[in-house]
């Protein structure tokens, strides 16, 4: 099994610093130098242009606390969690006042009640998944997935068993981002929960994207025999997606840059991952390259960071197809990132900048248009007196 130890010596910081400065992506292109170094787009300027595409937001319902995942039910309802702890329906565009159930969660700033995914059978089990953070035995947080079956009404919900325990937890770091892949098992975004070395270590479910089978046990054909771990190398992912259903092996990954470790900072990211790969943190960040680890297809030298991220698959914004649309925390818009079949960037935009606040899940509805959570309820943004939104993005001509 490969780790890391936990700090990284003067001689090796200073080294992967000239790396980084000499060896990774070139000063005037921004791509990496060497014919056979993978290529990363550095965008040392904001975010991009303006979008070109003429586009509208509208709220779909107000009145939530942090809403950080939806699931989309088949009747047309909504399952949305709110980081504090709760379990929310929206039906008929209206939020329910009662919540569906109440967890109590180790709420740690970044910890809480974070994402949720619809079991593939949901219309007749009933079932969907939860990752969340609670508090152990000896009162220290862990962060941890769980099935629940929803009732017959809609109107609660209990727990039906655990399917994965002692995720590390802490107050910052902790992804929580669920999605069924288009092989239809669960897979899972989790953080280093501020432990860097851990990313790299095939012992530890932190720093990762877990897949596994909808029962919890892991599938014949990851990449390590009976681990979950399925890409390593994350800082703290909120957002993936497949950019093609039919090679579910091919995700597009984001990933938070440093907010200070090793003397670095920024370089948020999209990565072109596949099964097995090593996306590289904490031995390189931003455009850098190593042997064996993967570098992104583009890095921002200014902080977004990245909520949650969708493939476009609508017919509504044409232009938009395929592109994957990024949540933005403290930059406050959502992001389109286009990417070819190669991996290269081929162009990115900036929509609704600073209209509607900080930016949290990005998902594509079963109507076909793309929904945006707000996330200005979360101590870093301002709240205001309605809360949080859920917005549907429409072509606006």
């Amino acid at each position: 099994m490969v780790g890391i130890t936990p700090s990284i010596p003067l001689l090796q910081f200073l080294l992967v610093f000239a790396i980084g400065l000499f060896g990774g992506c070139d000063s005037s292109s921004g791509q990496p130098s060497g014919p056979m170094a993978p290529t990363c787009t550095l965008i040392d300027d904001g975010f991009g242009p303006d979008g070109a595409v003429p586009v509208q937001a509208t709220t779909v319902v107000s009145g939530l606390e942090v809403p950080w995942g939806i699931a989309f039910l088949p009747n047309g309802d909504m399952l949305v969690t709110e980081r504090p702890g709760r379990i929310r329906l929206v039906r008929n565009g209206a939020l329910v006042s009662q919540p569906v159930a109440v967890l109590s969660d180790s709420n740690t700033d970044e910890g809480g009640l974070l994402g949720i995914a619809l079991h593939p059978d949901f219309e007749t089990n009933r079932l969907f998944f939860l990752y969340r953070t609670v508090h152990a035995s000896g009162g220290s947080p862990l962060n941890r997935v769980e099935r629940w079956q929803l009732s017959t009404d809609g109107l609660s919900a209990t727990q039906e068993r655990i399917l994965i325990e002692d995720i590390p937890a802490s107050t910052y770091h902790n992804g929580g981002r669920l999605r069924i892949g288009p092989d239809g098992l669960l897979y899972i975004g989790t953080g280093d929960s501020e432990a860097p070395s851990q990313s790299q270590n095939l012992n530890s479910p932190a720093g990762k994207i877990l897949r596994v089978n909808l029962d919890g046990s892991v599938p014949q054909d990851n990449p390590v025999a009976g681990n979950p771990v399925y890409i390593r190398g994350l800082r703290n992912t909120q957002g993936f997606d497949w950019p093609d259903p039919a090679n579910p092996s091919l995700m597009w990954v984001t990933d938070h840059g440093p907010s200070g470790e090793f003397g670095r900072s920024d370089h948020d990211e999209v990565n072109v991952a596949r099964a097995g790969d090593n996306l590289g943190w904490p031995d390189i960040f931003g455009c850098e390259t190593e042997d064996g680890l993967v570098s992104p297809a583009v890095s921002w030298s200014t902080a977004t960071p990245p909520g949650g991220a969708a493939v476009y698959t609508g017919s509504d914004i044409p232009e938009w197809q395929g592109s994957l649309l990024i949540g933005t925390l403290g930059s406050r818009h959502l992001q389109r990132v286009e990417i070819d079949s190669d991996g290269n960037l081929v162009s990115n935009e900036v929509y609704f900048q600073g209209e509607f606040g900080r930016l949290r899940d990005v998902q594509m509805g079963p109507d076909g248009h793309l929904y945006v959570t707000t996330s200005n309820c979360d101590g870093r943004g301002f709240c205001p007196a309605d809360g949080d939104r859920i917005l549907r993005v429409e072509r606006d001509d």
